[in-house]
């Protein structure tokens, strides 16, 4: 699917006199919301994970199952360096989710040092774009941390050290000295980007919504689960939020 197209942004706007949900729990990854009470009506699915944990396996069999677009590391990545093809995008999301994103990156901005990183700045609002529109999984580039929690299902993947690499190995056809030094090293290289633009480590698990063994559940059922997860948040939120006002491109025409 090419993702230039079927972008079709939804922001919800709560009714007033929907009761607020005592805010327990863990909170960190909520940077402050624009004054006005829009959120995307739609959840995204974004994914961390550890070197050789087949989350990118089990993402896109998730999001088989959700019948939603997935974007991996490689493909974010081109879009945020393709200014024609990332500009397609955010000019295809309606003025209030326009807003809702660029809102969300002041205060990404506001809370991390990212101007000196444009290509980080780029990445963020490609990720806050596709998190406008909802329905998406998105894998790797800090998606976690960028997007807000209450519209997000934050998912890490996890497996033993020694599976992942008998798994790079295969994969790569590596030696397993050759794949032990992959896994190090992207491992290594992931957590550097996250502390670095957004004083995060991956390993942090009460960032989650979701932690999974792929070693002992398998792909197919960690796969299943987040799926589930997710239909349950997304029915979850709209049941808190009762919205009454849905934007959507075909609405505002």
């Amino acid at each position: 699917m090419d993702p230039k197209h079927d972008l079709q942004p939804d922001l919800s706007l709560p009714t007033e006199d929907a009761p607020e949900s005592p805010r327990h729990g863990f909170q960190g990854n909520r940077a402050p919301l624009p004054e006005t009470p829009l959120i995307p009506a739609a959840l995204t699915v974004a994914i961390s994970r550890e070197a050789g944990s087949r989350g990118g396996s089990i993402a896109r069999r998730a999001g088989r199952k959700l019948d939603w677009q997935v974007y991996n590391q490689e493909l974010l990545e081109y879009i945020a360096q393709e200014s024609a093809f990332r500009q397609s995008i955010v000019d295809s999301l309606p003025p209030a989710a326009a807003e809702w994103m660029k809102e969300r990156l002041r205060a990404l901005l506001g809370e991390h040092d990212l101007k000196p990183h444009h290509s980080v700045i780029e990445m963020s609002r490609i990720v806050l774009a596709l998190g406008a529109q909802g329905n998406v999984v998105l894998i790797g580039r800090g998606a976690n941390c960028i997007l807000p929690a209450e519209s997000t299902l934050l998912v890490r993947i996890m497996a033993p050290l020694a599976e992942r690499i008998a798994y790079m190995s295969q994969w790569l056809r590596l030696t397993l000295e050759q794949a032990a030094a992959q896994v190090e090293l992207r491992d290594r290289r992931r957590a550097d980007f996250l502390d670095t633009h957004f004083h995060r480590q991956p390993g942090d698990i009460y960032q989650y919504d979701l932690v999974l063994n792929s070693s002992l559940l398998g792909e197919e059922l960690c796969a299943e689960l987040i799926a589930q997860a997710a239909r349950a948040k997304a029915d979850a939120r709209q049941a808190a939020h009762r919205p009454a006002t849905s934007w959507t491109p075909e609405r505002l025409t």
